[in-house]
């Protein structure tokens, strides 16, 4: 089913991109926050086949990447797995998604989700004045504290990191609590992250 069917009468929506490599409770955590906190329908997952910001990286193969978020938000009927991301030929701009989500659901208010870590680079992001005019962009607290610049963030902050996570595998260490059990078993099955990053 189209993830537009799906949403079809949906008031609010938060859109939530990267390239879950791989997905973790923070994201998981900081999903079911800005749910609850700002009275969000659901929250669309977008794994991105290749994000602008990480262009000398390769990531894990996008149908890894996608199955490792499917597993995640299995058990959780209001987080949605969108994958138009994944089939689009070179970087994955959020503008063109965005702009897609509006024709499919004229009548949703959309909310973007991004962690503090983007918020340095946001002006440089494709078209970033189309796309503030499309959706409000909420903050996730991680890292170290950064000025919004009047963006609302929200009140949690998590320090998990898929950099951490790569890392912690690549040298052999555990990443239980930090991943949910059925994406640390796709990251063994695929043996994922062997070679430091």
């Amino acid at each position: 089913m189209a993830t537009s069917s799906r949403l079809s009468g949906a008031r609010r929506i938060a859109l939530y991109g990267g390239t879950f490599d791989p997905i973790h409770h923070g994201h998981l955590i900081l999903a079911r926050d800005a749910m609850e906190l700002m009275d969000l329908d659901c929250v669309v997952f977008l794994p991105a086949a290749i994000s602008p910001h990480k262009l000398a990286t390769e990531p894990s193969p996008a149908e890894v990447r996608r199955d490792m978020v499917a597993a995640a938000i299995s058990d959780e009927p209001r987080f949605v797995l969108d994958e138009r991301e994944l089939h689009r030929q070179g970087p994955s701009y959020t503008v063109d998604t965005v702009e897609e989500f509006r024709r499919e659901l004229p009548h949703t208010e959309l909310v973007y989700l991004i962690g503090t870590d983007h918020l340095p680079k946001l002006d440089t992001w494709h078209r970033i004045e189309d796309l503030r005019r499309e959706v409000e962009f909420v903050i996730l607290g991680r890292g170290e504290t950064r000025e919004c610049e009047g963006l609302r963030q929200l009140p949690r902050r998590l320090d998990i990191s898929a950099t951490e996570i790569r890392e912690r595998v690549a040298r052999g260490a555990s990443i239980r609590y930090l991943v949910p059990e059925p994406v640390h078993l796709l990251i063994e099955h695929h043996r994922l992250y062997l070679e430091r990053p």
